[in-house]
């Protein structure tokens, strides 16, 4: 018996294998961490919205979304607030390479040759790579070559319209969005129940210096931890934004994996 999911981890073996084993489904990797988002928002905001944009672009180009990577590494100070923050619970890199390496090897002995780490939480940039350089050396040591990785942040599809639309006031930058607007308004469409925006705090937005300090000066961060206020989030601009992204996120991969990406998953049933 057939079950069409999204979802690798729901399949039986057998399933999973039938759409898998030829190498032209598309494998997600939701990757995000565990990291505070202000008063506001829970600490697995950064896991939440990365899978459910996989779970889209899935949807659409025929692939299969992996389990998520629950931890990151270390939140940095101008971008996530700090390591210091209680809950925030991250991995040193070389456990996270170490990982992310592993689960790569793992995929390609399954069959699959299409990947794709759709991260939500900037401080893993560097070592997703580090792992993926690791893996694809290692693979080609044992003759598999033909295997494709894309590797994407759903912020870096947000186009100068959207974000005319959603920074009507001026944009700040990237680096100061943590438990701001995007991340705020996409969870009041996807989760609103784990939003109060009520607690959110108002506040000027960060600014740092052009250095960084170890240990951090912890009185750098604001207090409740967001670098800018998300007071002007809303669930229409979170539909903005789940539209720019994931087409953006479908593009891409059409445009890597070829026209073929568009499988339906029936077709493996």
């Amino acid at each position: 018996m057939s079950f069409e999911s999204e979802f690798a981890a729901e399949l039986a073996w057998p399933e999973y294998y039938r759409r898998v084993k030829n190498g032209d489904v598309p494998i997600l990797i939701p990757f995000g961490s565990m990291e505070q988002h202000g008063h506001h928002m829970p600490m697995n905001v950064d896991v939440l919205l990365p899978t459910e944009f996989a779970r889209r672009v899935a949807q659409e180009v025929g692939g299969l979304v992996a389990p998520p990577f629950t931890y990151g590494y270390k939140s940095h100070q101008k971008s996530g607030g700090g390591n210091f923050f209680p809950g925030t619970t991250s991995l040193d890199g070389a456990s996270l390479i170490s990982s992310l390496k592993d689960v790569i090897k793992e995929f390609a002995r399954h069959g699959n040759r299409k990947l794709c780490i759709v991260n939500g939480h900037f401080e893993n940039s560097w070592f997703i790579s580090e792992a993926i350089d690791l893996a694809l050396r290692e693979l080609k040591w044992g003759g598999i070559t033909e295997i494709k990785i894309v590797v994407l942040s759903y912020w870096d599809f947000v186009d100068q319209e959207a974000i005319a639309k959603l920074y009507p006031n001026g944009f700040l930058g990237w680096d100061i969005e943590h438990g701001g607007v995007l991340e705020t308004s996409l969870m009041l469409r996807l989760y609103p129940d784990l939003v109060s925006l009520q607690d959110a705090v108002e506040h000027p937005p960060a600014s740092f210096p052009p250095y960084d300090v170890y240990p951090p000066h912890e009185d750098w961060t604001p207090s409740c931890g967001t670098l800018s206020s998300p007071k002007e989030a809303s669930a229409e601009k979170g539909d903005i934004l789940l539209d720019v992204c994931t087409r953006g996120i479908v593009g891409a991969l059409e445009h890597e994996f070829g026209a073929k990406v568009r499988t339906k998953l029936a077709q493996f049933a």
